[in-house]
């Protein structure tokens, strides 16, 4: 049962890895944590780690930073590297796994992960079923003094009788996740508790970090509106369906109701951030939220809360139909229901969770923008309004969308982008990829339309 925690390969530091001998076992790619894996925690690179990098490229090796850290953090480490990223990569979770194999544009079976934390790299690792190697964790010189987490690690390394060491000896990385015919189960269902005490952990990172940064956070909620519509989405609260809890969606209309009130009316004055969480708070009871549809474990269930991640969704919609920059989005499946009528990507799909799954974007225009968001007749309508009106407009395009079968599992794939068009002459100035969506069907396979699939 340990299996999901237990690291393929362990080695003293990513200077003992031969990788001539892993590209000559056929991989191609490698995903790279930084912190605590290359460098301690918050260093620079080092010559000694720029050199590394020179080396595996010429290789042939394609390679991904996913961290969990910030992009400034990622950019400044990653100057004279400059290798592609993902920042707050929000790990253990498989999201981000999935995007960054995406991104190297290879089968996973060519992908290997390279990490120093259990709970985070190679479980991730591991739930996506992606080769991976752990390393000893670095600390800065004269540090000695390890957290509760480091020292469960190392209980759980105890634990795995370690045979193959990955030494410059090596000939071959030994291949783990071979199809056992059952499907392996997720963390929180074989560790809820370890889960929990993750998950906290992040709550309580995110809190420090919001005390600690300098950033300016919209916060000021005005009745009167702004002149100036940009663009404006409404949409039904309640769905209808097989399988769908009424009570369920009487409820997650009920939490957005209670939610946008938080956000209706709120100003983002040029510099200022937007934060999804800092504005709505906690959904919990205590704060009045009923149990709605929330995504757990790739299952929709009922949890505290539930909908909000519509409002981050219909917040997002609004934000790409515009110059203001998006900072952290996070993506669940799209693919929750069979759509009914003309296909609208990221109708759906954002995600949320307190507080550490964050919806932010930033205002770096000269003027003032507001977003106005209510309930009215069971629908969620909202606007963004700013002063002037803009010279440019903006539109959401999807490519190549398909259903495709893997292991025995139906996703949606497409690649969606952020189209910005001269306003008076609609000439197309800039097209910007999204998402490159990898989102697992949630639904009654028979209901998904047969001419959409693709071998």
């Amino acid at each position: 049962m340990l299996n999901v925690l237990f690291p393929d390969l362990y080695v003293k530091s990513v200077f003992d890895i031969d990788f001539n001998e892993v590209y000559n076992d056929g991989y191609e790619g490698l995903i790279f944590d930084i912190d605590s894996t290359l460098v301690p925690h918050g260093a620079d690179s080092t010559k000694e780690i720029d050199d590394l990098f020179k080396v595996i490229h010429k290789i042939g090796f394609k390679t991904i930073f996913l961290s969990n850290n910030s992009t400034e953090r990622i950019e400044s480490f990653n100057k004279n590297i400059n290798t592609d990223f993902i920042e707050m990569a929000n790990k253990p979770h498989k999201n981000s796994y999935l995007r960054a194999i995406e991104k190297l544009d290879m089968d996973r079976s060519k992908v290997l992960l390279i990490g120093d934390q259990i709970f985070t790299d190679i479980l991730g690792a591991n739930l996506c079923k992606i080769d991976n190697v752990l390393v000893k964790y670095l600390l800065h010189e004269g540090e000695t003094k390890i957290g509760k987490k480091r020292r469960v690690e190392k209980m759980i390394l105890n634990i795995f009788s370690i045979s193959k060491k990955f030494t410059k000896n090596s000939s071959k990385i030994q291949k783990k996740h071979k199809d056992s015919g059952r499907k392996r189960k997720n963390l929180s269902e074989l560790f809820p508790v370890l889960y929990t005490v993750a998950v906290q952990k992040e709550v309580i990172r995110r809190h420090v970090k919001n005390k600690v940064s300098r950033k300016s956070f919209s916060n000021k909620l005005l009745n009167d509106k702004l002149p100036n519509v940009i663009y404006r989405s409404q949409s039904k609260m309640i769905k209808t369906g097989k399988d769908i809890d009424p009570v369920l969606q009487e409820n997650k209309a009920f939490n957005l109701e209670r939610s946008s009130s938080k956000i209706n009316g709120v100003v983002i004055n040029p510099g200022e951030e937007f934060s999804f969480w800092k504005l709505v708070g906690k959904a919990n009871r205590k704060n009045g939220y009923k149990d709605g549809r929330v995504i757990i474990n790739n299952k929709v269930q009922a949890g505290t809360g539930g909908g909000l991640c519509n409002l981050a969704n219909t917040i997002n919609l609004l934000i790409i139909h515009s110059p203001l920059k998006i900072t952290e989005v996070h993506y669940h499946s799209d693919a929750l229901a069979p759509e009914k009528g003309e296909r609208k990507p990221l109708a759906n799909g954002t995600s949320v969770s307190y507080n550490y799954v964050d919806y932010r974007f930033k205002n770096n225009t000269d003027q003032k923008f507001q977003i106005c968001i209510w309930c009215e007749n069971k629908e969620l309508i909202a606007e963004l309004r700013s002063e002037r009106a803009l010279p440019y407009q903006y539109k959401i395009i999807e490519k190549n969308h398909q259903f495709v079968k893997e292991n025995d599992v139906f996703y949606r794939k497409s690649k969606i982008y952020k189209v910005t068009e001269n306003k008076d002459s609609s000439k197309e100035l800039d097209r910007e990829l999204l998402l490159n969506n990898h989102s697992q069907v949630m639904f009654d396979y028979s209901l998904i339309p047969e001419d959409q699939i693709t071998s």
